[in-house]
């Protein structure tokens, strides 16, 4: 029988190739993106289902289990993100945008956990996709105040997740790497592609003594 693997920020960059390679290998993917059109060359598969889903709009977050029926999630992947803008250095911070990259990418994950609790599978995976930049020990550099913070928040949520779900369900953050996509820029280091396959080989690897870790796409341990 095969798994299924719900995902968030579904459209493009690394939600898409999480999407294809998840395919690929034959599970079932559900994807969930603002945009649907986005994936239109994908949705005649019969593995694909694809969803509607701005994870911010906190209504239609809460009735995510009733639209999948049936259905048990091996794999969540809680992949939607925002950078929060090019003016976050020290001096340009604005507020409605920070809230914004703070509900998006840290309060966001925790409410689709919440409302996919009944759906997921005995010893389902969550992946939060972080970033090194919410790594404190690593900031060398400063400024990114709406970026930084966000991530920073999404791994303190990350942890308490891993807490309140020990025994049940692993839970990690992952760091994708300095990716080419839209967000990461075309200076980036490594495509989609070889961003996800590692993810997808850490994933595989996962044991329940891995929740609560800080991860990158490679396997190494990041420090908080």
């Amino acid at each position: 029988m095969s798994k299924t693997l719900f995902i968030t920020g579904a459209g493009r960059g690394i939600g898409r190739e999480f999407v294809q390679q998840y395919l690929a290998a034959g599970w079932q993917v559900v994807a969930t993106c603002r945009k649907p059109a986005d994936l239109a060359d994908l949705a005649q598969q019969p593995a694909l289902t694809v969803l509607p889903l701005d994870v911010t709009d906190w209504d239609t977050v809460a009735t995510l289990a009733s639209q999948l029926g049936d259905a048990r999630i091996d794999l969540l992947i809680n992949n939607a993100g925002i950078y929060g803008g090019v003016m976050q250095d020290l001096g340009g911070t604005d507020v409605g945008t920070w809230l914004e990259t703070l509900a998006t990418n840290a309060i966001a994950p925790v409410k689709i956990v919440e409302a996919l609790l009944p759906r997921l599978a005995p010893r389902a995976v969550i992946v939060n996709i972080s970033s090194k930049m919410g790594s404190m020990a690593d900031n060398g550099s400063g400024g990114d105040y709406h970026y930084r913070s966000a991530k920073a928040a999404l791994n303190a949520a990350t942890v308490s997740l891993a807490r309140d779900l020990a025994g049940r369900h692993c839970c990690v953050a992952l760091h994708p790497g300095w990716v080419q996509t839209d967000m990461g820029g075309a200076y980036a280091l490594i495509d989609a592609a070889t961003s996800v396959r590692g993810m997808h080989d850490v994933i595989a690897g996962l044991q329940a003594a891995d929740t609560g870790r800080f991860i990158t796409y490679d396997g190494r341990s990041i420090p908080w």
